[in-house]
This record gives structure tokens, sequence and C-alpha cells, in this order.
């Protein structure tokens, strides 16, 4: 069976975390969760890592949360208690490294909220982000309805939040939701960032998240 969420860092310091769930749209489910939980911990006490990149695998960044496991388990207070001792969003945010996201197809719920705790968001042409939440009958759960505010303007963002409606790339850089937009290849476009972000001074990249999403929300 192949690993969930792939784990590599190269010469440049450049870690790259791989939602790997093609088939389910990279749908997160507990499990990809405990590994990006394992993996920004690794990033974190491995001090050649400058930079991590997370990307999805096959036809979308992600879907979102895997609704299928919502409700199973054992109790509220468990599934809360997992919350808080494998918190993936603060420990993002929170994170020394410079943070981007490399974003294709549908980047919905989690699959928004994750790249909205980054420094930067590079998307694909035909990219389309949403809080689809509301339609379920809940609010975004990882932390949408303080980022995407602090991010976007206030009415873009009660929008999104209140209706569940998806954007489209154009309207995404427009209003600050994504740095760029790919011309052609994303991959092309997403090394051009990172180079640009690795020859920044320290702390340089990192200081725009850290005025925007200062801990704890």
């Amino acid at each position: 069976m192949p690993d969930l969420v792939l784990f590599d860092i190269d010469d440049r310091g450049v870690a790259t975390i791989t939602l790997n769930r093609p088939e389910r749209l990279n749908a997160i489910n507990m499990a990809m969760r405990d590994s990006l939980w394992t993996y920004l911990e690794a990033c974190r006490d491995t001090p050649g890592v400058r930079l991590i990149l997370f990307k999805g695998a096959g036809a979308a960044f992600s879907a979102g949360a895997d609704i299928s496991e919502f409700g199973t388990a054992p109790s509220i207070m468990e599934a809360r208690r997992a919350r808080h001792e494998r918190d993936v969003w603060a420990a993002l945010i929170g994170h020394r490294c410079i943070t981007v996201a490399a974003m294709h197809g549908y980047c919905y719920g989690a699959g928004l909220e994750l790249p909205l705790c980054c420094d930067y968001r590079v998307a694909a042409p035909g990219t389309r982000f949403a809080l689809p939440e509301v339609t379920l009958g809940y609010i975004p759960s990882a932390g949408g309805t303080q980022t995407l505010p602090r991010t976007v303007p206030a009415g873009v963002a009660a929008h999104m939040i209140l209706s569940g409606e998806p954007i489209e790339a154009d309207d995404a850089l427009r209003w600050g939701l994504v740095d760029r937009v790919a011309a052609g290849e994303l991959d092309a476009a997403v090394d051009e960032e990172v180079a640009r972000l690795l020859a920044l001074p320290p702390g340089q990249a990192t200081r725009r998240r850290r005025e925007r999403l200062p801990l704890p929300l």
C-alpha cells in the first residue's frame, strides 16, 4: 500500500511533503494528518531544512478532509484530545521554515486551510478554491475562519465562508489568496519561487506569515 504522504529532502534544504491519495483527490484523513505532524516535526528538528514545499499528487492538491471519518472517534473528548496533541495547523503557522504550497485542481476545505497557513502560495491556471463546510452544516474547522479574513478582503472571506462557493485562480490572485498563478507549468513557477525565497535573508520570507497569523489565532 503506498504511503499516504510522501517526504523528501533535497540538497538545497528543501523538504517536499506530498499528499499522496490521488484516488480520493487527496482527501486528508487521520493517518495523513498524523504523517503531516511527524514530517513537520522532522523538518523543525533537521537543521539543514530551510523550506517546506507542499504538493498534491494527481488531479488535485486536496479536496479537503475525509468526511467518511467524521463521527468515528470513540468520543468527542478523544477527538478533541487528538487534535490538541497533534495540532498540525498551529505547528505549521509557528514553524521556523519557509513554507510554500503548490496548488492545483481542487483546493477545498482543509485543502485550502493548509496553504493558508503557509508563507507563499503558487497556483496552476484553472485551480478552484473553496471552504464548502457550510454546505455540510458546520464551519471551517482547520482555522479557515481566522486565516482567510487575515489574507483576503473581509467581504471576500465572508462570502466564501458563508456561501461555500468556489472562486477561480484569477480572482484568487486579485484578492491575495495566492501570490502567483503560473503562466505555464506549475512546477517551473514553483521552482522559481523556491529559488527566490531561498535567496532572501534569514527570517525575511517568514515575516509576513508571523505578522499575519500570530499565535494563538
